[in-house]
């Protein structure tokens, strides 16, 4: 314009400072960055007037790698300790999982405007069971054995360009191990052996055996191990029985020095060979120094006691443990020894008894519910007939000495008489009395 125009820059109807103004209206914006976005005016003043003109600049940035993302960080640790997760990258990465689980795979990129993310299974559309997270940026895999052998891949695209990161899962498969051998059998001579120890192994951590129980077994084969001639060492044989059962006996053994080689023969050695690794065992030892102690029983006591059959009785003894010099010890000691008896039976004179019953007498009823009838019990000996204490024939029931009689109704209202009547006599009196005592 006439005369020249003054220009002033504005950048979203900010003024800027005249330090990026240049000659002919031009403005210059260096190591330009996404900052530098914005709605850019210029307006030419002079003293006939004034324009402005406006122009919007788009800074494009192509999708670019990051080593993470915050929120793609967030969504992982949400995730839990049992779901594995790995980020994309253009050169690939590789991530081993079990069986079975899940994992999470991210696409940590960045570009303006932001990318769009397509996902892909060996260079084609997904199409096992998935599910997208944090705007498309991770996909989350439910079950990593429905992926067969094969590679992963994020696509990210917008205006400025296109980038591809990459990641590989390795199925982990159980399996099993036999490299861990156990202890050696022995630290030397011609015996020792290990033995593999199988276990079941996942990524190299030992797992529960039931997981590879569909895995066929390796053969497991014996490690020979410490074939090497051992130290001298004291052999011994087993102790010689006692020279006596009680009172202090003696017992032997034979020692001797030797040498078992890698070969498994056994060298003879002098006796200083071995007394350099350990004592000599003692050969000779006391043994069986218990007292010796027997039953002893004393004489057999009348045969008088209780009765327990016709002319049988029982006698009795005293029977005790002592020392073979007359030393009255606990009966426990003797425990070991057939222990006499202290109690038989025996034949006696005494005991030739039975029972001896009278007749009965008459019912003192002819009829109804109260006669009854008695009879003389006693015990008696066989030889001369006389009575003896009733305890002696004890080993017999003693039979009944009175019973009822004539239980049957009576007629015409009769209640029955007395069938018999005693006299004046004392014996009358006497069964009169026995009577009378009976039913009571």
């Amino acid at each position: 314009g006439v005369p020249e125009a003054e220009v002033t820059w504005f950048k979203n109807k900010v003024k800027l400072s005249s330090a990026h103004h240049l000659h002919d209206g031009l403005l210059l914006i260096a190591n330009i960055s996404l900052s530098d976005q914005g709605l850019y005016s210029c307006k030419a003043a002079n003293l006939r007037g004034e324009v402005t003109e406006s122009s919007q600049l788009l800074v494009l940035e192509p999708p670019r790698p990051l080593p993470y993302l915050e929120d793609l960080t967030a969504v992982f640790s949400s995730a839990g300790t049992s779901t594995r997760s790995v980020l994309t990258s253009p050169s690939g990465t590789n991530m081993a999982v079990s069986p079975g689980s899940s994992a999470l795979i991210g696409c940590a990129v960045d570009g303006h405007p932001t990318p769009n993310i397509t996902w892909l299974y060996s260079g084609k559309p997904l199409s096992l069971q998935h599910r997208l997270l944090a705007a498309g940026r991770i996909l989350q895999i439910f079950n990593v054995s429905d992926a067969p052998d094969g590679e992963f891949s994020c696509l990210a695209q917008n205006e400025a360009g296109s980038l591809t990161q990459k990641t590989s899962l390795a199925i982990q498969e159980y399996r099993w191990s036999a490299d861990k051998l156990t202890a050696c059998s022995a630290s030397c001579g011609h015996k020792g052996v290990q033995l593999p120890q199988l276990r079941c192994l996942l990524d190299g951590a030992e797992v529960n055996i039931s997981h590879c129980k569909e895995k066929p077994k390796p053969a497991l084969q014996p490690v020979a191990c410490n074939r090497r001639d051992c130290p001298s060492r004291w052999m011994i044989t087993s102790w010689s029985p006692c020279t006596r059962s009680c009172g202090g006996g003696i017992q032997t053994r034979r020692v001797t020095c030797q040498q078992l080689t890698a070969k498994g023969s056994s060298v003879p050695m002098s006796n200083e060979a071995c007394t350099q690794v350990s004592k000599r065992p003692v050969d000779t030892q006391s043994c069986n120094r218990q007292p010796c102690v027997e039953w002893v029983a004393s004489s057999w006591g009348q045969c008088n006691g209780p009765c327990i059959g016709p002319r049988l009785a029982v006698q009795h003894r005293q029977v005790f443990c002592q020392t073979k010099d007359g030393t009255s010890v606990s009966s426990d000691q003797c425990s070991a020894l057939p222990r006499p008896l202290s109690t038989q039976n025996c034949w006696t004179d005494v005991c030739g008894v039975h029972w001896r019953v009278s007749l009965w007498t008459v019912c003192t009823a002819t009829c109804g519910n109260y006669g009854f009838q008695s009879r003389r019990v006693d015990c008696v000996h066989i030889r001369t007939n006389k009575p003896v204490l009733e305890h002696h024939c004890s080993w017999r029931p003693r039979p009944v000495n009175w019973q009822r009689c004539n239980i049957t109704p009576c007629e015409n209202g009769t209640s029955g008489g007395s069938a018999v009547r005693c006299g004046g006599t004392k014996e009358g009196r006497a069964i009169s009395q026995e009577r009378i005592a009976g039913p009571c």
